[in-house]
């Protein structure tokens, strides 16, 4: 929480945005905006952004949420393949031990419980896929905040996961930034971008924390979705469409080089 004694930041320019500053802080701010015209001109504008932002969205805002795209949904989902997961990983464990009390295991064998470990790529992968699957196929609710509002919605993603968030322009392959949506990634949070193209397809990048080694793109595939994968300095990133192999890697590589802004 910010000192009532501090300077006015950029914490208290989001928070009286959003409508959460204090009144102590909030009466800093309005001397702060008297003394200067460009910075009350930004905080302006950015209020008339959001409130053209809720204006836009009140219309969905009122219409129930689809079951399954409810956050609560989405989190079962994912506890319940977390549990199989689980159950896959003591039944091996009991193979494993009975094994080493029976001679089924060689010595230096490479079927050990490590080798069976989900890497953090992989994980990444399935949540980006399933994420895509779910809201690919949507026509009402797509996205959270629309492209229109881009600013918004990057400054937004970008503070709610502590890390930079870009849209990178896809543009040159036909693709149009639709939005994007904030959502659950095991204990924390997840940003997830949308394009579509001329032909009303859909692609997906997906952001989440993920420590672990970082690795070159991997490549897989699930139902009539395709994934690149790649882990960078604590965070996974991937990148679905139903595209082939072939056409979704060189999109992932401007992705990867548009990221760094």
């Amino acid at each position: 929480m910010s000192d009532d004694r501090s300077p006015i930041g950029e914490d208290d320019l989001t928070a009286a945005v959003d409508g959460r500053l204090s009144p102590a802080r909030a009466a800093l701010l309005r001397a702060r905006l008297a003394e200067d015209p460009d910075l009350a001109a930004r905080v302006a504008a950015e209020v008339a952004d959001r409130q053209a932002l809720r204006d836009r969205l009140r219309p969905i805002a009122d219409e129930p949420i689809p079951s399954r795209l409810r956050i609560a949904s989405l989190r079962d989902a994912r506890r319940r393949r977390f549990v199989a997961r689980g159950r896959a990983a003591a039944a091996a464990l009991v193979l494993f031990v009975a094994g080493l009390g029976t001679g089924l295991v060689a010595a230096g064998g490479g079927g050990g419980i490590a080798a069976r470990d989900v890497p953090v790529h992989a994980v990444v992968a399935e949540d980006a896929s399933d994420a895509y699957r779910t809201f690919v196929v949507e026509v009402a609710h797509p996205v959270e905040v629309d492209a229109a509002h881009e600013t918004h919605l990057l400054g937004w993603l970008s503070k709610r996961l502590g890390r930079r968030i870009v849209a990178p322009n896809l543009g040159g392959f036909g693709w149009k930034l639709v939005g994007g949506r904030l959502l659950p990634a095991g204990a924390s949070a997840a940003a997830q971008l949308m394009y579509e193209d001329g032909d009303g397809k859909r692609l997906t990048l997906w952001v989440q924390a993920a420590p672990g080694e970082e690795t070159a793109f991997r490549y897989s595939r699930k139902g009539e979705a395709s994934t690149f994968v790649w882990i960078d300095r604590g965070w996974g990133f991937a990148v679905t469409a139903g595209l082939e192999r072939d056409r979704l890697l060189p999109i992932t590589e401007a992705i990867y080089r548009g990221l760094d802004g």
